[in-house]
């Protein structure tokens, strides 16, 4: 194999390097991360984390960003665990309230999610505000809603708790028993990208997705109604986060508004990560997936082997930047 094609070798599977690199480190100096558990516990942390970056890439293949995400999932998440708590809790939400079946206030946060983001599509496509700045928006006006419902009588802000077990098992039940059962909870991320892949792959969306991210204009003069391709787009990433505040208030067995702070900057590193081009057009779901592992073994791996967690911002912050300098250098390559 000759320097130039070893090169192409790396640059196509560098972040699958990466992973394997960061895996054997931490495994060479603590061989114990290498087990069962560790990949479980690993698994459970990437899954509301893996629907998030699923619904910030759709966004940054069109070429633009999300900077609501985060609070939507704080959002969503103060919504179905207010309703699904136990009728015996004596901090109840709703007191007057009778049992809901869970799949309504599940559907409820979705389509919260759903309309919020395509709030954020219609200012973007229709009034033609920059993505940056119109979700920027939007994430402290989701924060005031999520703030003065949390806060409304006879809460007053705190913490919604004893959550029903119909409730939380989708957080943290699984199939089967033991250190090999299989969580609920990695069972709907893995549905999700399946889901998802299938709309990036085989879908008229997600063709005019790609063509959009690519050259707007390009996409226009072919025919595609960018403005409804964005807010259906915007709109299913909304969804998505309104699935993942679910499934972070059914894991963690509770909610507060607080939920979701910063999670959209995580999601925008995974995907730029794991090859979602910040320029556009470029994207896929198993590299989003590498990516999201990624950031979670660097958070449980050098937790586990006892890193400083301000230690633990700088190599993520190290890393984010090598990527975009790396995406970028291509982009100007290919130019």
């Amino acid at each position: 194999m000759n320097t130039k094609r070893m090169q192409e070798v790396i640059s196509q599977n560098a972040i699958y390097i990466v992973l394997v690199v960061l895996v054997l480190g931490i495994a060479i100096y603590d061989p114990s991360f290498v087990s069962i558990n560790a990949l479980r516990d690993i698994l459970i942390q990437s899954s509301t984390r893996t629907i998030i970056a699923l619904g910030v890439a759709f966004i940054l293949i069109t070429g633009g960003t999300d900077l609501s995400a985060g609070r939507m999932v704080g959002l969503t998440a103060v919504i179905s665990a207010s309703m699904l708590q136990l009728q015996d809790y004596p901090r109840r939400f709703f007191p007057n309230m009778g049992e809901l079946p869970v799949i309504v206030p599940v559907l409820l946060a979705i389509l919260v999610g759903l309309i919020f983001g395509m709030m954020n599509g219609w200012i973007v496509a229709k009034l033609k505000v920059p993505p940056f700045i119109a979700t920027l928006g939007t994430m402290v006006i989701i924060y005031g809603v999520n703030s003065l419902y949390f806060d409304s009588e006879p809460n007053q802000s705190q913490p919604i708790g004893g959550l029903r077990p119909d409730f939380t098992k989708w957080g943290s039940g699984s199939i089967g028993s033991g250190p090999y059962s299989i969580p609920y909870i990695v069972i709907i991320a893995i549905f999700v990208a399946m889901v998802v892949w299938v709309m990036f792959n085989k879908t008229r969306l997600g063709k005019n997705m790609y063509a959009i991210g690519g050259n707007e204009q390009a996409a226009k003069v072919s025919g595609i109604n960018v403005s409804k391709n964005l807010i259906m787009i915007y709109s299913i990433a909304g969804a998505l986060y309104g699935l993942a505040g679910v499934l972070e208030a059914a894991r963690t067995g509770g909610a507060t508004n607080n939920y979701g702070n910063m999670y959209e900057l995580d999601a925008i590193a995974a995907c730029v990560v794991g090859g979602v081009s910040t320029t556009g057009g470029i994207g896929t779901v198993p590299g989003v997936l590498t990516g999201v592992v990624i950031f979670t073994v660097i958070n449980y791996g050098l937790t586990f082997i006892g890193v400083s967690p301000y230690w633990q911002l700088i190599i993520k912050g190290l890393i984010i930047v090598a990527a975009v300098a790396f995406d970028m250098r291509k982009y100007a390559s290919k130019k």
